[in-house]
């Protein structure tokens, strides 16, 4: 990877749907230089994929949580792939410190989350759960590193 190529992921990430030709307008190189790239950038995992960020508020009969994970001895990998097929799992995290990893969750009720919360903790491999819940989002950090003013409550099950 390149300085083009991080260029491009830059553009990208402040706006997944800029065109192609104004992709190669603002690097200066030709459309079919930036589709190659794109292409290989795809091919190689570089880049996986494409979505839609959404206002915190936006879905507001959501609960949103995130559990921190603490995993038994080297059983990481098969509770990542068991943590992946939660389909309330919105992102996991590697993280380092006291959890392993970290979860969000996204959940239609408290009693929805319960439910997540009593799948996940019965996974093989899982040696304890803390879990906070989003009471309120009056601040938040895109995905593009923009922060919105006030602060955010964490409480926790």
């Amino acid at each position: 990877m390149d300085d083009t190529d991080r260029t491009l992921i830059s553009l990208l990430r402040k706006d997944a749907r800029t065109s192609v030709a104004t992709l190669a307008e603002k690097v200066g190189v030709s459309r079919g230089t930036v589709s190659n790239r794109l292409r290989k950038l795809e091919d190689e995992q570089i880049i996986v994929g494409y979505s839609v960020l959404l206002r915190p508020d936006a879905e507001p009969a959501k609960i949103r949580a995130w559990m921190s994970v603490l995993v038994e001895g080297n059983q990481t990998r098969a509770v990542i792939a068991n943590l992946l097929g939660e389909p309330a799992i919105e992102a996991l995290h590697d993280t380092n410190g006291r959890w392993d990893l970290l979860a969000e969750l996204r959940a239609a009720s408290m009693g929805e989350l319960s439910k997540v919360l009593e799948r996940v903790r019965l996974i093989k491999g899982i040696a304890n759960t803390e879990t906070g819940f989003s009471c309120n989002s009056p601040a938040h950090s895109d995905r593009c590193g923009r922060r919105n003013r006030g602060r955010q409550r964490v409480g926790v099950l």
